[in-house]
């Protein structure tokens, strides 16, 4: 009773703010970023909140937790620095003058302006909408077991709602709404990952009792864990992950000044070492709750819900918020990312004649539509017992990632970057993950070299990442550069700004 006390409030409070903000998102840039006026708290609880979701929580926590041990706390730590701390000290105040110059809204539109191709815009558009279903369904995912284990809800009615209440406050709401309810969000995973690590500890006679039990079955309680070399590849496609990611980036679109950014990084990042940094140190324990027939039996994902299991009903109650929480900010914020950018890149160019509510009007469709997508995305990975969380995020970190990463964040600083490198990067990025996922995920196959397992999905992602840093400045020294005048105005807008701002 007290768990459903519980959701219930929290579920109100979050429909409450999207309607509340309904009369806030009348034109595009309001329904989209806010109107570029959010200040460091929201825009740092809103990146903190859409990295972090039920897949690192349930899934990941679970999955590493239980093959590296306590050591996998450092891929919580690698969140904090190179996730979070880096890409708001390098890529946001760049990314907030220049998208604000080039009046772009959306990644593939920043692709476009910054380096005058429509080909590009287009092209990114379509990677955006197909990479991001899968980590929508891993989201569902990862809740919907939470959800069935505390209130024994089928899988499939949990998806469905969580579903039906993302579409009405984010298609009411908008960009603010989200916002706004990233904040109350944040706040609750703060709190509630504190509670429930101390507790789950307690419960297992305290940190060093833990410690020594986790021992007694191998290296899971030192501090490179079993497999310090596989451990590195998580850390990268995690952490670095956040640089190409549009649901991320786009969040530096949004925020108001170069003073916002400054406190909105100190912000984030003890955000991020809090709870990313607390979800992996305890599924690092998972190997005490859960033994090695029930996760053959029952996979990686079954750990962190049965973590769960063992603690009071209140706790309980503040864990299905802790976690709601996140996975409702990740979710409104992929469907407004990928809705954005269905309508203002793929369809606007085709219909000269749309009116700024005509577009809100199509976003809010969008929206309804890869929800339904990747609500049924989500059912079909559920019951197959192949399929796990950090499978589905990987490949579609790996994919977006990979193909946006070095072309936008060297698009900041560089005019030597060339639109034959952009596109290098998106097609070297797509074959790659393409390939692997056919040849590995789907086919079943396996393949370890120097201790590296090729096979995974996380590996590739993080070579793939890695190439196209290297790959896009070797192509741009070889072809053709942009025109210099129209790239001198594009990088004027630095000087302009930073006389503003003096």
């Amino acid at each position: 009773m007290v768990m459903w006390i519980v959701l219930a409030i929290y579920l109100v409070v979050m429909l409450a703010i999207g309607f509340y903000c309904r009369h806030l998102s009348n034109t595009v840039s309001d329904f989209v970023l806010g109107g570029r006026t959010l200040g460091p708290w929201m825009t740092a609880f809103a990146y903190g909140t859409s990295y972090f979701s039920a897949v690192v929580f349930v899934g990941y926590a679970g999955t590493f937790g239980w093959k590296y041990g306590v050591a996998s706390t450092w891929v919580g730590i690698g969140n904090a620095v190179i996730g979070s701390l880096l890409p708001w000290l390098i890529l946001g105040n760049r990314t907030r003058i220049m998208t604000k110059y080039l009046d772009a809204k959306t990644m593939p539109e920043y692709f476009e302006r910054r380096y005058d191709s429509k080909g590009l815009k287009i092209m990114s558009a379509l990677i955006i909408f197909v990479f991001l279903i899968p980590y929508t369904a891993s989201v569902y995912n990862g809740l919907s077991r939470l959800f069935n284990m505390a209130f024994d809800i089928p899988y499939e009615w949990c998806i469905i709602g969580m579903a039906v209440f993302t579409a009405i406050y984010v298609i009411v709401g908008g960009y603010k709404a989200t916002a706004m309810n990233d904040f109350l969000q944040g706040i609750f995973m703060l709190f509630g990952i504190s509670a429930v690590v101390i507790t789950a500890v307690s419960g297992k006679g305290g940190l060093f009792t833990a410690l020594k039990s986790l021992g007694e079955q191998g290296e899971y309680n030192t501090v490179f864990g079993p497999d310090p070399i596989n451990l590195i590849g998580v850390i990268i496609l995690t952490s670095l992950g956040t640089w190409g990611l549009p649901q991320m980036v786009q969040k530096f679109y949004a925020i108001k000044d170069r003073k916002a950014v400054k406190l909105g990084t100190i912000i984030s990042t003890l955000f991020a070492l809090v709870v990313a940094g607390g979800s992996y140190f305890l599924g690092g324990f998972g190997r005490l709750f859960a033994t090695a027939d029930d996760v053959a039996a029952n996979g990686t994902d079954y750990i962190v819900p049965q973590i769960i299991s063992t603690m009071p009903d209140i706790l309980i109650g503040v864990v299905i918020v802790l976690v709601l929480s996140a996975s409702m900010s990740t979710l409104s914020s992929l469907v407004l990312t990928s809705s954005s950018t269905l309508t203002i890149d793929l369809i606007k160019p085709f219909c000269k004649k749309m009116t700024e509510k005509k577009q809100v009007v199509i976003m809010r469709i969008f929206i309804a539509v890869f929800l339904i997508i990747s609500v049924g995305i989500a059912i079909f990975t559920i019951t197959n017992p192949k399929t796990i969380i950090s499978t589905l995020m990987s490949i579609s970190w790996g994919a977006l990632a990979g193909a946006f990463l070095a072309p936008f964040m060297y698009g900041l600083f560089s005019k030597k970057i060339t639109k034959a490198s952009v596109w290098t990067s998106f097609i070297l990025s797509m074959v790659l993950v393409i390939a692997h996922m056919i040849y590995f995920t789907i086919c079943g196959n396996t393949l370890t070299i120097f201790g590296i397992e090729v096979h995974s999905a996380i590996n590739c992602g993080a070579i793939v990442m890695l190439l196209s840093l290297i790959v896009v400045p070797i192509v741009s020294m070889v072809t053709p550069g942009m025109d210099k005048e129209k790239l001198d105005v594009i990088f004027s807008c630095y000087k302009k700004k930073e006389k503003e701002e003096n």
